[in-house]
């Protein structure tokens, strides 16, 4: 067994420097410790030195056996001590490696994962304005911004007393060349549905609602007024508003739109305080818009054209007809005005954006 030789430690009050402090040292082994058995194996030295390279285990042990207590305890217990060290560091990798191919898990790289469904209520996540006094619903009617950005809104109408077959023929009038002008234009779009035009236009109301260049939102069921005499539309009664405009979001998913905005817009833009207060525990927004066009009964686009471009300014929201009337029309507005606004600098956005913009949310 090697011997352990304890040399003098300076206590604190001597004055030998710490160059000069005496450490611990191991003899060297007496030249016959070296020397090779008579059958040819390695000396005692020799084994033992071949024995370190084996791990650490085995030099932690070697070390315990040929120390021992009565020999020096504080070797002993640094040895245990690295010992130790290196367990702890075995177990933080062995425990990373259960981490990266455990059980269930695998080291090649998992097939992409179809995206989760869209939520049927968007309310907690989309923009909002805060309910109004005594919890009216809020109005929206343009963004107070000085940055050029606008929205292009379009009306998807159907009256309720239309019958089936004029509902779905009137209700595709100029739509298609709208949409196609939309997304070759790569403008975004908000779409206001009235429950009967999602009902009767069912694919339609799909592909636009699963389209992320637009976004979806409610009108009345069947395009009713809820403030009286307004236009030519007929009259909604006050206790059935809250019905209405839920059914009319009911019919909007049905049709197989995954997201419709917590928005909603008045028929002919006529509420009062009475049809705000019956709508206000819905938690819809209600959005208007300052931009009259008057395209419904138009049939001239370069009169709609001209309206649009004289009466844009930053955040504004533009009322426009996707079907009925002068919606054939619609198309052939957008390629005019679109190419134009951004010439001066505007930015097209969704009305999500803009109500974003206030910096008020529910």
């Amino acid at each position: 067994m090697p011997h352990i030789v304890r040399e003098h430690r300076p206590s604190s009050g001597d004055s030998t420097s710490a160059s000069d402090a005496p450490t611990l040292r191991r003899r060297h082994p007496p030249s016959t410790w070296n020397r090779p058995e008579r059958n040819g194996a390695p000396g005692p030295w020799e084994a033992d030195r071949r024995s370190r390279a084996g791990g650490f285990v085995s030099l932690a042990a070697r070390h315990i056996r040929k120390v021992g207590f009565s020999d020096d305890l504080s070797l002993y217990v640094r040895t245990v001590i690295l010992l130790v060290r290196r367990i702890a560091a075995l177990c933080a990798i062995g425990a990373a490696l259960a981490a990266c191919g455990g059980p269930g898990t695998s080291l090649h790289p998992a097939p992409h994962s179809a995206p989760l469904p869209a939520p049927t209520s968007s309310a907690a996540r989309a923009p909002a304005l805060a309910p109004g006094p005594r919890g009216l619903t809020p109005v929206f009617t343009r963004a107070a911004t000085q940055e050029k950005v606008l929205a292009l809104t379009f009306d998807a109408d159907q009256d309720v007393d239309a019958g089936p077959g004029t509902a779905a023929a009137g209700g595709r009038i100029g739509f298609p060349r709208l949409v196609e002008a939309l997304r070759n234009l790569k403008v975004p779009a908000t779409v206001f549905m009235t429950g009967r035009w999602a009902d009767e236009n069912r694919q339609e109301a799909r592909a636009i609602g699963r389209d992320p260049l637009f976004e979806v939102a409610g009108r009345s069921y069947g395009n009713s007024s809820s403030a009286g005499d307004c236009q030519w539309l007929p009259v909604l009664p006050l206790k059935t508003m809250r019905s209405d405009v839920e059914r009319a979001f009911t019919a909007i998913r049905t049709a197989g739109v995954p997201r419709p905005m917590p928005y909603f817009r008045f028929p002919g833009g006529c509420y009062d305080t009475l049809a705000l207060r019956a709508i206000g525990s819905l938690g819809v927004t209600a959005v208007q818009w300052d931009v009259t066009v008057g395209d419904a009964p138009a049939t001239d686009a370069a009169t709609t054209v001209r309206q649009v471009l004289d009466g844009v300014r930053p955040g504004s929201v533009v009322a426009l007809h996707g079907t009925g009337g002068s919606a054939a029309q619609s198309g052939q507005v957008v390629r005019a005005v679109v190419p134009e606004l951004r010439g001066r600098g505007y930015r097209f956005v969704k009305v999500s954006e803009l109500i974003g913009m206030s910096g008020v949310r529910r």
